[in-house]
């Protein structure tokens, strides 16, 4: 079992101070998005061991590590599943503005776009590269505070009341739309004459429906919120399309493939598949790619299906998701209770996000996160709560 250092992306959309504060440091004033635990080429974890004929410990990156034996570090099952890596990526992640409106490809999907793209040798870090990689990216998050999100259509009569309460003449078109047309073709229609309508005439429609949005208040706040960061950007009214939501801490969201979801605001621990691929809708100053976002996109109103943790006999509370990719589940220990044994056959991160709880031989404090090999005996103790990601396998 080792101890993570992990890096902190700057994105413009983060808080300045919701990491900080968890980890219990003065914020530097820059936007914190988010804090990434795992084995992503582009930021991976980092821990001391010893390695090679050296018998001094050095700081590796956990993809170093995982790469010199993936059956010890993964477990056999694993690496027979998924490959020699860790196919997940675990975050905080810190919202202080909305992010962008976006999708994700199925694993067919992914592997067809990627294929493509390669083959008409479009540059990996082209801005205009859609596919990353040829797999998907389902994604969970689970509230540590308050938050809020936009996650898969609302049915079309209610979105079009939302427009149509506003008062602006030119969404006249779209909320006559969606009250005209079978729900998959209304849904298309007016997300597609959105993204394509002339910028100039839409930027001057979000500028109409946000003033009319925050004379309302109510429902329609969140949208004037959104409009004050992206001014004139069509995924203020694309957003208008989908389900709000707000989490309490404990409740998560699932996100699968051809869902459009963006998140506006608070912190939470997210788990994905490690993948690359994106693709906008809006909320962006990066391309969008409207053809194939259409192919990608479900249009299908939904329930968000916010998740709530079912508890077991152990003491883990588990967020059930239909991927084996990951496997999130949480553990709140109470000062006096039995140690609680997390041995697993599967790689494990662990990450506090209250409390002092002793994992093995390390004391974690909030933010604090360890990487468990695949079969290592490991046991919790003491207070707090304690995050477990791993795969099934």
């Amino acid at each position: 079992m080792d101890r993570l250092s992990n890096t902190v992306r700057p994105y413009a959309w983060g808080s300045t101070t919701a990491i900080p504060e968890l980890l219990g440091v003065a914020p530097t004033g820059e936007p914190q998005a988010e804090m990434w635990m795992g084995a992503h080429p582009g930021a991976p974890s980092r821990l001391t061991r010893i390695s090679g004929a050296s018998e001094t410990p050095t700081e590796q990156p956990l993809t170093d590590v995982i790469a010199a034996d993936p059956e010890r570090e993964l477990g056999a099952a694993a690496v027979g599943k998924f490959g020699p890596r860790l196919p997940f990526l675990l975050k905080l992640l810190a919202a202080g503005a909305p992010l962008s409106l976006q999708v994700h490809p199925d694993l067919e999907q992914a592997k067809e776009g990627y294929e493509d793209e390669e083959r008409r040798s479009v540059p990996i870090d082209a801005p205009h590269r859609t596919y990353k990689d040829p797999n998907h990216k389902p994604e969970l998050i689970c509230a540590l505070t308050p938050f809020e999100g936009l996650c898969g259509f609302r049915r079309p009569t209610e979105a079009a009341q939302a427009m149509a309460a506003l008062g602006v003449d030119s969404l006249k078109p779209y909320v006559d739309l969606l009250g005209a047309r079978p729900e998959e073709a209304a849904l298309r229609e007016v997300l597609t004459a959105i993204l394509t309508a002339d910028p100039v005439e839409m930027a001057e429609t979000v500028t109409a429906a946000a003033a009319a949005a925050e004379r309302l208040g109510g429902a329609h706040a969140p949208y004037a919120r959104i409009a004050h960061h992206f001014p004139g950007d069509p995924g203020v009214i694309a957003a208008m399309l989908l389900n709000y939501v707000q989490l309490q801490p404990g409740e998560a969201l699932f996100l699968g493939a051809g869902v459009p979801h963006a998140y506006l605001g608070g912190l939470g621990v997210e788990i994905m598949a490690n993948s690359d691929n994106v693709l906008r809708c809006g909320l962006t100053p990066k391309h969008i790619d409207v053809p194939e976002l259409l192919r990608i996109v479900r249009f299908e109103a939904t329930d968000p299906g916010i998740l709530r943790p079912e508890a077991s006999p152990s003491g883990e509370e588990l967020y059930e998701t239909p991927v084996d990719e990951f496997r999130l589940s949480r553990f709140d220990l109470s000062p006096g209770a039995a140690p609680v044994d997390l041995t697993r056959p599967t790689p494990q991160i662990l990450l506090c996000t209250g409390g002092a709880p002793r994992v093995g031989t390390l004391d974690l404090t909030p933010g604090a996160s360890v990487f468990v090999p695949s079969g290592e005996t490991v046991v919790a103790s003491g207070t707090g709560t304690l995050f477990r990601a791993t795969v099934v396998a």
